[in-house]
């Protein structure tokens, strides 16, 4: 798989999220409003029927980053899933733009930061938001 692969993930794709996490149930509720919403099937991975054996998969892999498959088998994990998954969107220049040399590396790495502190991220997030409505 090259840099660019995850521009061509062929629609429709399954997009894997953890439906306990605050960020990923934000951007699930923006993506199912989406113009583009039928190119994606939205699986919880928190889901008590969720299977990760299923799909070949191990359900700890999928708690530590994205996982997205396209229609044609293909699998995409961590940023490489975001890049899939906003190609199908329709923002596939932005994406390219994300796989440039340099970007690319650093994107990368502020995906994987993000992943492995998203739940406290999270908790801390809702706090601070609920202080906010208060």
């Amino acid at each position: 798989m090259n840099r660019f692969s995850p521009l061509h993930a062929a629609p429709p794709v399954i997009l894997f999220h953890d439906g306990h996490c605050p960020f990923c149930r934000q951007e699930v509720a923006w993506l199912e409003k989406h113009r583009h919403r039928e190119h994606i099937q939205l699986v919880d991975i928190q889901d008590e029927r969720f299977d990760a054996q299923a799909y070949d998969q191990d359900f700890a892999a999928m708690m530590g980053q994205l996982h997205l498959r396209d229609s044609q088998q293909a699998w995409y994990v961590g940023m490489d899933a975001s890049r899939a998954l906003y190609a199908v969107l329709g923002y596939r220049r932005l994406m390219w733009l994300s796989c440039l040399p340099g970007v690319r590396g650093l994107m990368n790495a502020g995906y994987r930061f993000f992943a492995r502190r998203r739940i406290r991220l999270g908790q801390w997030w809702e706090k601070r938001q609920a202080k906010r409505s208060r």
